[in-house]
């Protein structure tokens, strides 16, 4: 058994590579062999986004606080809320992010395959994140 103390693992900045606005990452616990899996807490400033990006295991998120926004490559973007689990498929492109006026922090899971866990891509535009409404009501 091993137990991952709370604050035992420093916060960090998100990359301004991986993301818009201002995001910080706080670990949960690393890939432990034979595991692959390896999980972060993440919050998200009002308007702060992840870019583009794949998983090739896929990627699990569940929100804790606030309010956000999902969105899969040619789908629709999202509302998210505390509670709500989203899971996109290995493969799948797609970005994630607080909404325009609130903040918001998920737990996100993801495997790695051959080392890998996600691929990072183009950063999502002012123009495609606010073809969304604001934060749910």
């Amino acid at each position: 058994m091993e137990i991952i103390r709370a604050g035992t693992q420093p916060s960090a900045k998100g990359p301004s590579d991986w993301f818009t606005g201002t995001v910080r990452v706080d670990p949960l616990f690393a890939v432990a062999d034979p595991s692959r899996a390896a999980a972060n807490a993440v919050t998200f400033e009002p308007g702060a986004r992840t870019a583009w990006h794949t998983h090739p295991l896929g990627q699990m998120l569940i929100v804790t606080a606030g309010y956000g926004r999902v969105q899969r490559e040619g789908g629709p973007i999202e509302d998210i809320r505390p509670g709500d689990v989203v899971r996109f498929a290995p493969g799948e492109k797609h970005w994630h992010g607080a909404a325009p006026d609130t903040a918001m922090t998920h737990i996100a899971v993801q495997e790695s395959l051959d080392g890998k866990a996600v691929d990072w891509l183009q950063h999502v535009t002012d123009e495609e994140y606010g073809a969304g409404k604001g934060a749910p009501q």
